[in-house]
C-alpha cells in the first residue's frame, strides 16, 4: 500500500466518522440502545452478562467502555429486559447527553473496521485508486453511516463478518494453515458481534468453497489455479485447516464470555431451557437438543449456546413488522428487497449489481473465485435473510451486503472511465509513429475532449458519481431515515429502524419549547423514559381517544395499527418535526 493511498484511506475514514457523528446531539436514545448500554455496564461493573443474552458480549462492551470510565455504573435491575437498567444508566445522574453520546463513540471503531475490510476486499479486485472508490461508495450509502452513529450492533457485525468472509476467501484459495487460524479468530469475532453469523458464516463456507472449485472447472483448470499457493493442498490439509479455524474460533469466545463473576445455577438454567427448547422442535434442532442434553460444556459454550437458542426462539416466534402498509408477525419474503430498493443510492443500485455481475463472469473467465465472491456473497445474505428471517425490522439487518455493492460499483465505474479514455483513434492516429504520437498526445487529447461522445460519456459518468454523493450532503444528518428518490412518503413503506426508531423525541421538545406549547398530547413509541424527559404538560394518548389541543404522533405509533389514530387522517399537521413526528393544532 503507498504512502498516498494510505493517507487518502484514513482521510476518508475520519471524514466518514464525522458524517456520523452529526446526528449524536440531534437523536434521542433509539429503541434498543438503552439496552445495549445496560448488558455492557453489567459485564463491566458486574462480571454479569443477563440482560438480553441473545446478542453476544463484544459490541455492547465497546459501547459500555466510555460510559463506564465516565462513571456509569449497573443499579442490578433483574434480568432479562434490559432496557429499564440503561434507562437508570442514561438517567439517573444527570448525564444523559454524556453517556448516550460516549455510548455512540464506542460504536466508530467498527466503522473504521468495516472500511478497512470494504478497502482489502476491493485492492484484492481492483488497482488501489479503484479501492478507495469503493470505500467512498460505501460511506456514500446513508444507512451505512446512520447506523455507524448509533449504540447499537448492526455495522459491528457486519465490519467483523465482512472480514472474516475476506479471511475465509483467502483460506479457500491457498489452504494454508496460517490462513485458518486467520479464519478462526475473524470467525469467533464475528460470532461474539452477533449471533446471526453463524448460519451467515456456514453458508458462506460451503457457497465459496463451490464456488471457487466451479470457476476452475469451468475454466478448465484445476481448483488450486487460482493460488499458487493451494496447488499441494489435500483433503487433509483442508480438513486440519478447518481444525485450526475451529479452535481458533474459541479465543474470541473465551475472551468474550470467559472474565466474569461465577454463576453456576443462572448458566445452567439459561442452558437448560436452551435445551428444552430445541428438544421440543423437530429435526436439526431437536438433534442438537439431543446432543447438548447429554455433552459436558464448559460455562462459556454453555452461555454460547444459549444465547444462538434465543436468537432461533425469537425468529421462530417473530417478530411484528411493517411493509407497505400492512402489519405481519413473521414477516415477508420479499421485505430485504423492496428495503434495498427503497433505502439504496440509486446510482448504487444500479451500478451495484451490474458491477457484481461483470466481475463475476470475468473471474470465471480467469478461474479467479475472488472476483466471483461479491455476487455470491450478495447472494447468500439476500437469499437467507429473505428465506430464513422472521425478524423483518430493518435494513441494518442486512448491512453486510453494501460493500459487496461498493466493490460492483467500484468496478463498473472503472471499466466505464477506461472504455471512454480507450475510444478508436482515427485512421490518421493509428498511422502516426510512435515517437511522432509521444509529441502529439497533447494535441490528440485536446481534440479527445471536443469529440461529443466523449464529453457525453464522462459528463454523465460524473454526474452519476454526484448524485451517489449527493445523500451526504442532502440528508445530513438525517442518514437514519433516509429513502431514495422513488419513494415520496416512506411511512408507507417502512417504519421501524428504517424511519422512526424513537430518535426525534429530543428534536420535538425542541419545537414544543420554541412554540411554548402547555400541555401536549403524545403518541410515542420508543423507549425514552417520557417522565425524565423535559416536556410540557404530557397526555399518553391511547388509541381511539379524541382529543384537542397540541397532538404529536410518531410514524411507528401511526402505523402499528392503523385504525388506533385512524381519525388524525381527517387533519392537516403544523410541520413534521424532524422526519417521523408529526405535530398537530386541533382547536
Amino acid at each position: 500500500m503507498s504512502s498516498g493511498s494510505r493517507r487518502a484511506l484514513t482521510l476518508l475514514i475520519l471524514f466518514a466518522c464525522v458524517l456520523a457523528t452529526g446526528c449524536w446531539r440531534v437523536y434521542s436514545n433509539t429503541w434498543d440502545e438503552p439496552e445495549h448500554l445496560a448488558a455492557g455496564i453489567e459485564l463491566l461493573d458486574r462480571g454479569k452478562y443477563e440482560y438480553d443474552t441473545e446478542h453476544p458480549p463484544l459490541g455492547r462492551v465497546f459501547l459500555a467502555i466510555g460510559p463506564y470510565l465516565a462513571g456509569a455504573h449497573s443499579f442490578g435491575t433483574p434480568p432479562p429486559e434490559g432496557t429499564p437498567e440503561g434507562l437508570h444508566i442514561l438517567y439517573m445522574k444527570g448525564a444523559y447527553w454524556r453517556d448516550l453520546t460516549l455510548a455512540r463513540l464506542g460504536m466508530l471503531p467498527f466503522l473504521v473496521l468495516l472500511l478497512i475490510a470494504t478497502w482489502l476486499w476491493a485492492r484484492r479486485l481492483l488497482s488501489e485508486g479503484a479501492a478507495l472508490l469503493a470505500v467512498v461508495l460505501l460511506i456514500s450509502v446513508p444507512p451505512v453511516l446512520g447506523h455507524a452513529a448509533l449504540a447499537s450492533l448492526d455495522v459491528a457485525a457486519a465490519a467483523t463478518m465482512l472480514l472474516a468472509l475476506y479471511a475465509l476467501q483467502r483460506w479457500i484459495t491457498s489452504a494454508r494453515l496460517s490462513d485458518a487460524a486467520l479464519l478462526g479468530l475473524t470467525a469467533g469475532l464475528a460470532v461474539v458481534t452477533k449471533f446471526s453469523s453463524v448460519p451467515f458464516l456456514a453458508i458462506s463456507l460451503v457457497v465459496l468453497a463451490l464456488t471457487h472449485w466451479v470457476a476452475a472447472r469451468l475454466a478448465r483448470a484445476p481448483p488450486q489455479a487460482a493460488d499458487p499457493g493451494a496447488a499441494a493442498a489435500s483433503w487433509r490439509t483442508r480438513t486440519v485447516g478447518l481444525l485450526i479455524a475451529a479452535l481458533g474460533a474459541l479465543l474470541p469466545v473465551w475472551i468474550a464470555y470467559g472474565p466474569r463473576v461465577s454463576d453456576p445455577a443462572g448458566v445452567e438454567f439459561r442452558f437448560n431451557w436452551a435445551v428444552s427448547y430445541l428438544l421440543q422442535q423437530h429435526g436439526v434442532s431437536h438433534a442438537f437438543g439431543v446432543l447438548f442434553a447429554h455433552l459436558w460444556l464448559p460455562r462459556e459454550l454453555e452461555d454460547l449456546v444459549n444465547g444462538m437458542v434465543a436468537v432461533k426462539a425469537h425468529n421462530d416466534s417473530g417478530h411484528l413488522s411493517y411493509l407497505l402498509g400492512q402489519v405481519r408477525m413473521t414477516g415477508w419474503w420479499y421485505f430485504y428487497l423492496v428495503a434495498l430498493a427503497v433505502k439504496t443510492p440509486i446510482p448504487l443500485l444500479i451500478a451495484g449489481p451490474i458491477g457484481m455481475v461483470w466481475l463475476a463472469v470475468s473471474g470465471f473467465r480467469r478461474a479467479d473465485s475472488w472476483a466471483v465472491a461479491p455476487l455470491a456473497k450478495k447472494r447468500i445474505a439476500t437469499t437467507t435473510a429473505s428465506a430464513v428471517s422472521h425478524i423483518n425490522i430493518g435494513i441494518r439487518h442486512i448491512l453486510i451486503v453494501y460493500p459487496f455493492f461498493a466493490v460492483g460499483g467500484a468496478w463498473l465505474t472503472v471499466r466505464a472511465w477506461r472504455a471512454i479514455r480507450s475510444r478508436p483513434k482515427s485512421e490518421e492516429a493509428r498511422k502516426t509513429s510512435d515517437s511522432a504520437m509521444v509529441s502529439q498526445t497533447a494535441n490528440y487529447r485536446a481534440k479527445e475532449l471536443q469529440n461529443p461522445p466523449v464529453v457525453a460519456a464522462t459528463a454523465a459518468l460524473t454526474l452519476a458519481l454526484l448524485w451517489q454523493l449527493s445523500p451526504l450532503w442532502r440528508a445530513y444528518p438525517d442518514y437514519l431515515p433516509y429513502f431514495n428518490e422513488t419513494v415520496a412518503h416512506p411511512e408507507g413503506v417502512l417504519v421501524d429502524s428504517d424511519l422512526d426508531w424513537g430518535q426525534d423525541l429530543h428534536r420535538l421538545e425542541v419545537r414544543a419549547a420554541q412554540l411554548h406549547i402547555g400541555r401536549l398530547n403524545l403518541a410515542y413509541r420508543g423507549t425514552a423514559d417520557l417522565r425524565r424527559e423535559p416536556l410540557p404538560q404530557l397526555h399518553v394518548l391511547p388509541p381511539r381517544e379524541r382529543v384537542n389541543g397540541w397532538v404529536a404522533i410518531s410514524q411507528l405509533a401511526r402505523t402499528r395499527n392503523h385504525s388506533d389514530y385512524a381519525w388524525l387522517d381527517a387533519y392537516r399537521p403544523v410541520e413534521r418535526v424532524g422526519k417521523t413526528i408529526d405535530l398537530y393544532y386541533l382547536p
